[in-house]
């Protein structure tokens, strides 16, 4: 359950999982939160674009819904990266499906369901703190409800450059299963790596992931979703950066019924980056919801937010952005673009952009643009032989590009750009 709730909002009182002590006193504390919040509702400030009970209430799923037939990017996306994989099947880690070795120097991986047991472990500094922290100012209850209630997940902490990529994959085959996972990852001092996740299942998914960077250590996170036609999804970043640190994070979303992606990113030290970016593409009953909340808490940091979407037949596209400059955080440069691609009369975009300043020496921007194709540039592209498919499959890939950058790993860009491109092949129009 992500939550049944009665008309107030108020979920009863669950069985909690079983847990050690470390974790155990995190789940209770957790779930007072969640009960003192209640569940989200149309009416608060972060979800008027998007309706919660698609998360909190079990719907009927039916073939006919979002995206169906539509193919969504599929698990096999980074096959080429050579990432070491963690798979998880129908919410439970699945040891026969994932790499069989997964021993990589220099980072060391549990699973949430074996940690949970002991009275001690490395993941008490993080489970559940970070999205206590990232509370404030905005109450994220379903992030709540996740650290109360996830018994799956994967715990890794690296303690120097992991080359090898590791990837988490999503799939099963119950899609009226209702699947929490909380996912926590240190990195130590300089230390460096590269999540990839692909897949999605359940008829609702509730995912968390915190992040805890140390000083001048790297963390690159790339997610392909989308693949289930008529599943809910929620999922969560939360993150805090230490002295010199950098993040990048990109989020792909294909289709899909209902995506909100919500990442909340605090730079704690100076000299910081976070840089976070998403493409959606969707077509028909599809809803797309990107939430960011960027807070500067130190001097001399960077953020950057870029987010684009390319909708028709009904799809609709939210984004909702902030960045919040502290006092102390001198020096400040942020910059957010969201851009939104219509390709017919029924598709729409919402866009809330934010910008909270306290501090006078900064540079912060932010901008949201929404469009139709450049006729001007297809009747260029028609004239020199191109075919209309093509001729506007170009200029979608032209409109995305941009986006794409903010990928560092230029093969990893060059998987994704090939998951943009299979999508558009599976258009019979644009």
């Amino acid at each position: 359950m992500i939550g049944q709730a009665k008309p107030d909002g108020y979920t009863p009182a669950p069985n909690l999982p079983q847990s050690g002590a470390w974790l155990r006193g995190l789940r209770e504390a957790a779930l007072v939160r969640f009960q003192a919040m209640g569940l989200p509702q149309r009416r608060d400030e972060y979800w008027r674009y998007t309706d919660p009970t698609r998360l909190t209430v079990a719907q009927a799923a039916t073939v006919s819904g979002a995206g169906a037939g539509a193919g969504g990017v599929v698990s096999a996306a980074f096959d080429a990266a050579q990432a070491l994989q963690l798979v998880f099947t129908d919410g439970v880690f699945d040891g026969a499906a994932s790499s069989p070795d997964l021993a990589l120097d220099g980072v060391e991986i549990d699973h949430l369901a074996e940690a949970c047991a002991h009275d001690l472990h490395w993941a008490r500094d993080i489970y559940g703190q970070l999205e206590t922290n990232g509370q404030t100012p905005v109450a994220r209850p379903l992030a709540a409800w996740n650290t109360a209630m996830a018994a799956q997940g994967v715990l890794i902490r690296a303690r120097a450059a992991v080359l090898r990529p590791i990837q988490i994959v999503y799939q099963g085959t119950d899609m009226q299963a209702d699947l929490i996972l909380h996912h926590c990852i240190r990195l130590e001092e300089g230390a460096q790596l590269t999540l990839l996740e692909t897949g999605c299942s359940g008829a609702r998914s509730n995912h968390v992931l915190e992040v805890d960077l140390g000083d001048r250590a790297q963390f690159h996170h790339l997610r392909l979703q989308g693949e289930d036609a008529v599943a809910a999804r929620v999922t969560h970043i939360f993150a805090q950066l230490g002295c010199d640190s950098h993040m990048r994070s990109f989020t792909l979303s294909a289709d899909g019924a209902l995506i909100r992606n919500e990442a909340v990113i605090e730079m704690l030290g100076a000299d910081a980056s976070a840089h976070i970016a998403g493409a959606a593409l969707g077509k028909g009953r599809v809803h797309h919801d990107d939430t960011i909340f960027v807070t500067h808490g130190a001097p001399n940091c960077e953020s950057r937010q870029v987010f684009k979407k390319v909708l028709r037949d009904g799809a609709v596209g939210v984004f909702q952005g902030k960045i919040l400059v502290r006092p102390v955080a001198q020096k400040t440069d942020g910059y957010q673009i969201s851009q939104a691609l219509l390709l017919d009369d029924d598709a729409q975009f919402l866009a809330k952009p934010e910008l909270e300043i306290y501090a006078d020496d900064v540079k912060c921007s932010h901008g949201s643009t929404t469009g139709a194709l450049d006729e001007t540039a297809l009747f260029y592209l028609r004239s020199r032989g191109v075919g209309l498919v093509q001729a506007q499959a170009l200029l979608v890939l032209a409109f995305l590009a941009e986006v794409l950058e903010e990928i560092e790993d230029r093969d990893l860009a060059a998987l994704v750009q090939t998951q943009l491109e299979m999508w558009l092949d599976r258009q019979q129009t644009l």
